[in-house]
């Protein structure tokens, strides 16, 4: 399938009933979906740069990786926004306690542990 992404689509059979068929959907959205991934995928090696050049935690690349802004991942982690930018700051997340470490990893799916690994490059597959 070309790293095209199917999606389900209904159709009528030769009896007349409505029956699911697949399909490699529109061409056009194909390729905007395309773009829209390749986008999300330069923003979140432009933020990993920013954590390898020390100006941000590793926090702020999971966080954008994930699509979040500021304020949606304060809310998800029940914390202020002051305080979550903190931690996006590599000094702020150095003083974080381990029990707002370990909200992060919940949300990110992650162990305490990967929450500070960094991968070597990013690669991003849609979920759907």
């Amino acid at each position: 399938m070309g790293g095209e992404l199917s999606e389900v689509c209904y159709a009528v059979d030769e009896r007349g009933r409505y029956v699911v068929a697949p399909s490699l959907g529109w061409e056009p959205k194909n390729i905007a979906n395309s773009q829209a991934w390749q986008e999300v995928e330069q923003r979140a090696l432009a933020a990993l740069d920013r954590v390898r050049a020390g100006e941000a935690s590793p926090l702020f690349f999971h966080m954008t990786r994930h699509q979040m802004s500021t304020p949606l991942l304060a809310r998800y982690v029940g914390l202020f926004r002051w305080r979550v930018r903190r931690h996006l700051t590599p000094k702020g997340y150095a003083k974080m306690s381990p029990a707002h470490r370990q909200r992060y990893a919940d949300l990110f799916e992650v162990s305490v542990d990967d929450l500070d690994r960094l991968p070597e490059s990013v690669t991003l597959t849609p979920r759907y």
